[in-house]
Formats: C-alpha cells, sequence, structure tokens
C-alpha cells in the first residue's frame, strides 16, 4: 500500500447457500459476486490491524446486491441483484456487523421458487407476453430490488431502489418490516435512491421519474412527511438517477437517453435495452427553487452521462459551483455494468471528476472544467457541507494504468479544491474499494473519517478498512466481516 500527495419478518439467517465461493474468478475482483452472499446476525468483529478510533460511535450500512444468479441462471446486469444490507455497528467499546438480505416480495418468491420470476433492469419477463400484460397492469412485472442505497431515519432504515417504494427495515436487526409508504407514497411510485438531506434544516429531498415522463420532486421533513411535491413533465422517459442541492437551490443534469417504451411494454427489451443515447439532444439543465419546488431556469449544454455527483453549493458571485463524475456516453458505462456480473470487463468507460459552474437564474454553463483526468467514481463529501460551500471531494478510483476488466477501483482519492492537490492511497494489490464514506468524529467534529468496505483476495475475505479523512494514507483501522460481502454501491452514517 503506498499513499501519494409489510412483509413478513424475514427468518433467522437461514443456510440457504452452503456451497464454499470458488477459489478462481474471471478476476479477482470478481470473487464475492460469484456466489450469493452469506448472511450472518449481530457478531463481534475482529480487529486486523490498528485502532477504531473513540469517536467513530454510530452504525454505518451499505447497501448492494447480494447474489446475482437463481437457479443456475445469471442476471443481466449487475443493478439486478437482489437488495442485501451491512450493518457496522460502533459504540461502547465494541464493534459488530450484521448482514441481512432484504425480504421483498419479490425475493421471498423466487427463493420459493429456485428461480427468476420478474423482469428487472437488465432481464425481461420470462413468462408469456399475456402474463407480461397482465402484471403490467397490475405493477408486478418488475422486481424491486431494494438495492441501491440507504436512508437511516428516526425510527427506521430504508432501502432504496430507483424505481418504487422504499422497503423499511430495522435499525438494529435489519429485520424487514415491509415496503414503506412513508404516509403519503402511492404503491410502486418511485422514491429514488439518493435523497439529499439539508445539513441545516434537516429537509430530506428526493425525486421520482414515472412512465409518463414526469419527473416528481418531494420536499419532507427530517422524518420523510411530506412537505410539499411538485411534479415536472419531461420529453420521453429520461434517465434521472440523481441530483444535487446547491444552497436554495436543486440542480438536475438530464442526460440525453431516451426509453423506448413499444418494445419494453411488449417484452422485447429489457429496460436497460431500451435506452437509447441521443447525443445530438446534448444534456438539459434544469435549477429548481428549493422552498417552492418551482423552475427558475432551463438551459442546455454538450452532451455527458452521469450517475453521481459530489456536491453543490453557491458561490460568493451568486452562481451554482457543483461537481460529478462525468462520462462520455451512456452506452459504454451501461455495458460496463452488465459484464461486471461476469467478472470479464471488456468495454472501456472512464468517469472523470468534472466542475460546472452555471448562472442559476439563466441555465447558463460558465464553466466545465475536468479536474481530475483519471477513471472516478462515487464522489462524497461530509454530509454536514451538503448544499453548502466546501472545498474537499472523496472519491474512488481505478489504479494508474489499470488494464480495462483485469483490476477493481483499488485507490481512495482527495481532492482539494483550495489548492488543487490530489492525494490518493493505493490500496495495495489484490485489495479492492467500494464507495468511501465520510463519517464525523463524535468528540472532534472538525475531524473525519473515511469508511470504505475492502476486499483482500490473498486471504479471501471482506474487511471494513477506516482512513483518516484529513490525510489520507495507511488505514488507522482493519476489520474482518464474517463472510464476503460483494462490493457494494452506497451506504449512510447513523451517529449514536
Amino acid at each position: 500500500m503506498s499513499a501519494t500527495a409489510v412483509s413478513p419478518p424475514s427468518q433467522p439467517f437461514p443456510q440457504a447457500f452452503p456451497q464454499p465461493f470458488p477459489q478462481q474468478s474471471p478476476s479477482a475482483w470478481h470473487t464475492p459476486l460469484a456466489q450469493p452472499a452469506q448472511e450472518f446476525p449481530t457478531t463481534p468483529l475482529r480487529i486486523l490491524s490498528g485502532q477504531v478510533p473513540a469517536g467513530l460511535q454510530g452504525a454505518y450500512y451499505q447497501n448492494g446486491t447480494g447474489r446475482l444468479a437463481r437457479g443456475g441462471e445469471p442476471v443481466g446486469h449487475w443493478f439486478d441483484g437482489d437488495g442485501a444490507i451491512l450493518r457496522v455497528g460502533f459504540g461502547e467499546g465494541k464493534v459488530t456487523g450484521t448482514y441481512r438480505y432484504v425480504q421483498t416480495a419479490g425475493y421471498r418468491a423466487e427463493s420459493a421458487a429456485h428461480k427468476f420470476l420478474y423482469g428487472n433492469y437488465g432481464m425481461r419477463y420470462p413468462g408469456p407476453l399475456w402474463e407480461h400484460m397482465a402484471k403490467i397492469l397490475k405493477g408486478t412485472s418488475i422486481k424491486n430490488s431494494a438495492n441501491t442505497s440507504v436512508l437511516a431515519l428516526p425510527d427506521k432504515l430504508l432501502a432504496l431502489w430507483e424505481g418504487g417504494n422504499p422497503h423499511s427495515l430495522n435499525l438494529e436487526s435489519l429485520e424487514t418490516l415491509g415496503q414503506e409508504s412513508l404516509g403519503w407514497l402511492k404503491s410502486g411510485q418511485p422514491f429514488s435512491a439518493h435523497p439529499l438531506q439539508d445539513p441545516l434544516s434537516g429537509e430530506i429531498y428526493n425525486i421520482g421519474v414515472n412512465a409518463q415522463c414526469d419527473l416528481a420532486i418531494y420536499r419532507c421533513d427530517a422524518a420523510c412527511h411530506l412537505i410539499k411535491k411538485a411534479v415536472i413533465p419531461l420529453k420521453d422517459v429520461p434517465l434521472v438517477h440523481s441530483f444535487v442541492m446547491a444552497g436554495p437551490y436543486l440542480v438536475f443534469l438530464i442526460s440525453p437517453v431516451k426509453i423506448n417504451l413499444l418494445p419494453l411494454l411488449f417484452n422485447q427489451q429489457s429496460y436497460a435495452d431500451s435506452i437509447e443515447w441521443r447525443a445530438e439532444r446534448g444534456t438539459k439543465i434544469i435549477v429548481v427553487d428549493r422552498e417552492s419546488l418551482e423552475i427558475v431556469s432551463q438551459g442546455r449544454t454538450d452532451p455527458w452521462f452521469q450517475w453521481h455527483y459530489g456536491n453543490g453549493c453557491v458561490d460568493a458571485d451568486g452562481n451554482v459551483r457543483l461537481d460529478f463524475a462525468r462520462f462520455d456516453d451512456f452506452t459504454h458505462i451501461n455495458q460496463v455494468l452488465r459484464e461486471v456480473p461476469t467478472g470479464k470487463v471488456k468495454t472501456v468507460a472512464h468517469g472523470k471528476l468534472h466542475q460546472l459552474r452555471i448562472n442559476p437564474k439563466t441555465g447558463q454553463v460558465l464553466s466545465n472544467e475536468c479536474v481530475i483526468d483519471r477513471h472516478c467514481e462515487f464522489p462524497q463529501v461530509p454530509a454536514s457541507q451538503v448544499g453548502q460551500p466546501w472545498n474537499v471531494t472523496y472519491l474512488i478510483m481505478h489504479r494508474d494504468g489499470a488494464a480495462t476488466g483485469q483490476d477493481w477501483f483499488g485507490t481512495l482519492g482527495r481532492f482539494d479544491y483550495a489548492s488543487d492537490t490530489l492525494t490518493t492511497v493505493d490500496l495495495g494489490e489484490g485489495y479492492y474499494g467500494s464507495e468511501p464514506l465520510y463519517v464525523a468524529d463524535r468528540m472532534s467534529p472538525e475531524r473525519g473519517w473515511l469508511l470504505a468496505v475492502v476486499y483482500n483476495s490473498h486471504e479471501t475475505q471482506s474487511e471494513l478498512w477506516i482512513f483518516d479523512a484529513q490525510a489520507i494514507a495507511e488505514p488507522v483501522c482493519r476489520l474482518a466481516l464474517p463472510s464476503l460481502i460483494p462490493l457494494g454501491f452506497h451506504g449512510t452514517w447513523r451517529a449514536a
């Protein structure tokens, strides 16, 4: 390693997957994805090196795909796997881990049938067309996988997915409590996977895109009770995975993709197959007032695609500044994500950190600069800085010179806008990381820690690594997890 500058409750941990993980996989990083992950109950975690910082007090949660095959048949896309939640609790001198599948209706039905029963992001409905059409009318043709992110509310944990209601879980045991309406969501209504919480007011904002080409925006209180909702009609059905908060604004960068509905409705293509890249349309910019949810301005600029933002704010000159991981188009990154479950990634799609400045009153782009010319994803900032001026963005990156498909994210990055400096730490050959999550120290809030799930291919072991966020270098602590955790998507922290 080197550093440079309401469902039935789930059953108690059935041993449904007794087979061992294979020692051979197409790529070393792929082993945790090669077999369904094993659940484990609340278990004390063994320290492999270092010490747990005393100021880490609370619970870390991460969501991801726990299984990518069923009945000998693989999923069609990384996004199709069943959601499973990791919880690591810190406090009273102890560290414990828990890992459980989200017991969605689809997960339970397919577990009983030992085969796929639903369509999904990269999978067509497996039954006849008439049955597919009947289930579309009932809203049951697509499985809610609950596999993308998590939101910790005062009394429950939400497992989030792009295209439907969240599922609620017990904050401690991760027992699935059921599909969650929050008291205002209709059945099947999208409540997307990237809510944003204002660190000053505590208000939570989220979105949902429906088949009628409408972008719904939700403004909620800290318990996710709805305060206000607005709907913005959009042309075609867009793919809006996330958005950014910038002071009094919400900003949406809508990439030029179009969903071809007819082949999707007639089960000729999966959702992923029906997405068409239309570069000639450019990227649409929509700036929304965060209080009224009314459109302030709209603009259009050159085409690109992004999944994730780092942060946004309003600078002293009144203009909006934001950063995001930019891809040249959607087609290539979508193909990469198809190939991830196979362990043989041959397609090239490089995300690079960009900083965009716009005039919020007009939607005009003032500048759009690449700040890290190196493949990276999952940009992060401290929760206390969301929507506020910030200097440092954290990322997970590929190693310099990594061969396409032969390596996974193996480097953490810390980019400081004030000094224009990128500091990186290589996890080491054979170690592969996931999204780094910034956690504020309970006793010294001015400092923080980065938490990341890391796969150690030398020991065929999943670990949780803790880094000093101010000067990332060697991890200050490494914790062994009881079973292999597939490299996941997004996490959150709930302070004690």
